[in-house]
């Protein structure tokens, strides 16, 4: 019976092609909406996730923050007409704030300094301008979770030496060695030659924004020991502007804070505030970032995100409801003397109501199979031509198929039921 039933509402839609063709089509649009956006946000969910899951969850990292500048004992038009004005201006974190975090915070398992240079690296006939030197200590490999492709890393007798040793980021591996192998070559910076012990393994998804510190394209680092960077690298940077050269001494970049336990990032990161606070009373020159209080936003953020994008899509499908209904309701008076005949013959009125959900339920259903191959496809053309990444889940595709076939029934219960009430007599005597 049910076999029979389908059969003949697939026939009765074959014979106006066109009509359900186009009626389709709008839940083709729908399904295919749908699943592209929820693709396109869940892709954008994630890579946002990853880049503050790469900070540490259990990390807590305190930078040095540049405060506005400002010019004692006189104002900006005073330095009109006089060239050549020098200006030294000092902010950030110390290593005395290092010491002090180290004696005071007993829950936190790490403690990394980070000092960041630029200078130009160079290898025989190649070389990077203004690379990124990044001094820091051993314990910095294993808290921002990168790996060695070959080589080492530092140690603590490379700190303890002061030994002119680099290892090499990936892409300034590429960039200054190429082909080479450059373990053991000589690496050539401002102040003087040092030696390649390692190379890092590539960072996925590494990327540096506006908001991003310095330190955070591992790939284009060069690493050395952070008491080589305190003798060979000076404090003081040149910063060239309008009429004046400014001098910008900072001592350490960033610290990052590794918590023992992850319920106490919260605790650790406001009594890191604290005593930094003690010791910068304006607290101007420093930020206190908590990538899990990040991560719990972000995801949240995303999270409504995704129902919004969602809800956009769905107004697609109930359009292409809105088409199956009119579809539906256009055959209901076409066919009313074959609705008469049936009525006469023995049908009931839940046969007439199932043989118009079925017709209305293959209108859906087909328009939700072509309409997840048209959402995948468009989240594979998203992800290839503009390098936008998408996430095609399987939740996502079962979504949109249920969507579709729900939009089968409750834009077709309306033209079913009212077929189904229809007089037989008034239905025979229709022209």
């Amino acid at each position: 019976m049910w076999q029979n039933t389908i059969k003949l509402g697939v026939k009765n839609l074959l014979l106006h092609k066109l009509r359900s063709a186009l009626t389709i089509l709008g839940v083709v649009l729908g399904v295919g909406s749908v699943i592209a956006m929820l693709a396109i946000g869940e892709g954008s969910k994630q890579e946002a996730l990853e880049q503050i899951r790469k900070l540490g969850s259990s990390n807590v990292i305190l930078r040095s923050v540049n405060p506005a500048k400002k010019v004692e004992a006189t104002d900006d038009t005073a330095l009109q007409g006089r060239p050549n004005v020098t200006r030294v201006v000092e902010y950030g974190l110390k290593y005395d704030d290092l010491d002090q975090l180290a004696a005071t915070l007993p829950m936190i398992e790490r403690a990394v300094p980070t000092r960041l240079v630029r200078n130009d690296a160079r290898h025989v006939h190649r070389s990077i301008s203004s690379a990124r030197i990044l001094g820091t200590t051993p314990d910095f490999l294993p808290v921002k979770g990168l790996k060695v492709r070959s080589g080492r890393f530092l140690t603590a007798t490379d700190l303890e030496a002061k030994s002119n040793v680099a290892v090499l980021g990936a892409g300034a591996a590429d960039r200054l060695f190429s082909f080479e192998d450059p373990l053991g070559q000589s690496l050539v910076l401002e102040s003087g030659a040092y030696r390649v012990v390692g190379v890092l393994e590539p960072a996925a998804g590494a990327k540096s924004g506006p908001s991003a510190a310095a330190t955070e394209d591992p790939d284009s680092v060069i690493y050395i020991p952070l008491s080589t960077s305190q003798v060979r690298f000076s404090e003081l940077q040149r910063i060239q502007s309008s009429g004046s050269l400014d001098l910008e001494r900072t001592e350490l970049n960033e610290i990052i804070l590794t918590a023992k336990d992850d319920h106490q990032v919260v605790q650790t990161a406001a009594m890191a505030n604290d005593v930094l606070l003690r010791r910068h009373p304006k607290g101007d020159d420093f930020a206190v970032l908590v990538p899990l209080e990040l991560l719990k936003r972000a995801e949240e953020e995303k999270r409504l995100w995704k129902v919004v994008l969602g809800s956009i899509a769905g107004i697609s499908l109930v359009v292409g409801g809105v088409g199956i209904m009119n579809i539906m309701l256009a055959s209901v008076i076409e066919r009313t003397p074959e609705i008469g005949i049936r009525r006469a013959l023995g049908a009931r009125r839940r046969d007439i109501t199932k043989q118009f959900l079925i017709e209305s339920m293959v209108l859906s259903s087909v328009g939700g199979v072509l309409g997840i191959l048209l959402g995948v496809s468009l989240a594979v053309a998203v992800n290839q031509f503009s390098g936008i990444q998408t996430v095609v889940g399987g939740f996502s595709i079962l979504i949109a198929l249920g969507t579709s076939a729900s939009v089968g029934v409750l834009f077709g219960i309306y033209p079913a039921r009212r077929a189904a009430r229809m007089s037989p007599i008034e239905a025979l005597r229709h022209k």
